[in-house]
């Protein structure tokens, strides 16, 4: 059976849009109408064919969340655990799914299923959603006939990256927040507050000191030039990133953020984390060695990171072990090899790595509340200088004419 995508009008006259399963549109339709929907519009979901808002939304379904992502996953690992067949599995995961992009990937992908394909088969249909780690997990799960226990691992893992990122995410947003707080009052001040106040020097002959001087003309400058300034910046931005598309570029930008001191071990720290993390549940549910490895490598958002991994696989791949192949990469924390090395010699890499991921992401932890607690009194530091400078290039002209009327 293939999924439809359809439009249809209730009783009420009003565009009723959804996916239904069928052999065929006119299955479909017919279905419809049952359902006292008249038909508008029928067309498979992965039609080729449809163009305009239709095609962005195939494109957008071709996207998942981590949220989604890892919702998916845990519903699966519950339903297949349950003994239900897995095609039963998705049409049940399909039905519990709120959002129509994902009610649709879902129904493709039992359709593919119910065709006598692999589930890793049918999910390779979206590649964007469901990543390499994904599908071979997938994989090497249904080769060993522990798809649930495989998927549940998978669900675990997808919920600690979630959890991961989101812990991340919510670090940031004080600083960027506070950080943008200051530059607007900065800005309005410089902007509407000095040159009203510094206006009243304007018909004096006293010379003014420096500070003051200093403080109009930024102020003027930022009156004439902000919107350019503005502009200019966005267009800096845009262009960088257009600039980071390539990899050569991008590769030489990320061996710059390595050679940042502090920022150098924080990247390193997650990268690193995300490769033991992603190995270890590789190795766990079977897939080789070499193939994890090169998988792993794939996870790693850092270009020359990525690039050190692709070394350590060679290197296993010509004989040697992973922990000697990690000690000859600089990048790796030693740490991890030394955990590696251990894992290796009691034949359970597999937890050794996983501790070794777990105490990464503690220590990045650690690092990023140590850095964002150093960071706010640091912006309100600066921040009271800023203002200090202001009030100060305001005051001085201020006490030099009381001293001139004395």
């Amino acid at each position: 059976m293939t999924a439809f995508r359809y439009k249809a009008l209730d009783a009420d006259g009003k565009l009723v849009k959804g996916v239904l399963e069928g052999d065929s549109d006119r299955q479909v339709r017919g279905t419809l109408r049952q359902r006292h929907l008249r038909p508008v519009e029928v067309a498979a979901a992965n039609s080729a064919s449809q163009t305009g808002k239709a095609g962005r939304f195939r494109l957008l379904s071709r996207r998942l969340s981590a949220g989604d992502l890892a919702l998916i996953t845990r519903q699966l690992a519950t339903l297949i655990a349950s003994a239900l067949p897995l095609d039963e599995c998705l049409q049940a995961v399909a039905d519990q799914s709120r959002k129509a992009s994902i009610k649709s990937m879902m129904l493709q992908v039992r359709s593919k299923v119910s065709e006598g394909h692999t589930l890793a088969h049918a999910l390779g249909q979206f590649p964007q959603a469901f990543g390499e780690m994904y599908r071979a997990m997938v994989n090497a799960g249904e080769e060993a006939g522990q798809l649930a226990p495989v998927l549940d691992q998978l669900a675990h893992y997808t919920e600690t990256r979630q959890h991961t990122a989101q812990k991340l995410q919510m670090a940031l947003i004080y600083p960027f927040v506070l950080m943008a707080v200051a530059v607007a009052v900065v800005s309005a001040l410089m902007i509407f507050v000095v040159p009203e106040l510094v206006g009243i020097f304007a018909h004096t002959k006293k010379a003014l000191p420096p500070l003051t001087i200093g403080l109009i003309w930024v102020s003027d400058f930022m009156r004439e030039y902000a919107l350019v300034c503005l502009i200019a910046l966005v267009a800096m931005l845009w262009g960088a990133r257009r600039a980071l598309r390539h990899p050569a570029r991008r590769k030489r930008w990320h061996q710059l953020l390595l050679r940042v001191p502090g920022l150098n071990g924080v990247l390193v720290a997650l990268d690193s984390a995300r490769f033991a993390s992603t190995l270890s549940i590789l190795m766990a549910s079977g897939v080789p060695l070499i193939h994890a490895l090169r998988i792993a490598g794939s996870v790693m958002n850092n270009l020359v990171l990525r690039e050190a991994s692709g070394a350590v696989s060679v290197a296993v791949q010509e004989g040697a072990s992973l922990s000697r192949a990690l000690s000859q990469e600089s990048f790796f924390p030693p740490m991890m090899v030394h955990m590696v090395a251990s894992g290796e010699v009691s034949g359970d890499l597999e937890t050794m790595l996983e501790r070794s991921s777990t105490n990464q992401e503690r220590e990045l932890e650690m690092t990023l509340g140590t850095v964002m607690g150093l960071f706010e009194p640091a912006m309100v530091v600066i921040m009271g200088g800023l203002v200090l400078t202001i009030v100060l290039a305001i005051l001085l002209p201020i006490f030099d004419l009381n001293t001139m009327v004395r």
